[in-house]
């Protein structure tokens, strides 16, 4: 899993503020800088956040946009469609 960080704010492009961030949260995957907005103009993407789950083929499976809070069902969906793709991944 990989995550990727495209900054709203300018201050949000420095990698020591985003790294602070993952540790507060406990995020221990590689995290992309996005400073230039390449991957979320690629996706056209328009809001923060923004969440995609994208299989190892490259297609994007599930797009999620807006707040998403542990123990919904928005993010009970995502979990089950996440483990579905490692499960996957592992299989192909």
């Amino acid at each position: 899993m990989i995550s990727v960080h495209s900054p709203e704010f300018d201050h949000e492009k420095e990698r020591a503020v985003v790294e602070r961030a993952a540790a507060k949260y406990g995020l221990d995957q590689p995290i992309y800088m996005d400073n230039d907005h390449a991957f979320w103009k690629g996706l056209r993407n328009r809001y923060w956040p923004s969440f995609y789950l994208v299989d190892h083929e490259g297609n994007v499976r599930l797009r999620r946009f807006g707040e998403m809070h542990a123990d919904t069902s928005r993010a009970r969906d995502f979990e089950v469609m996440l483990q579905d793709l490692l499960a996957a991944a592992k299989a192909g």
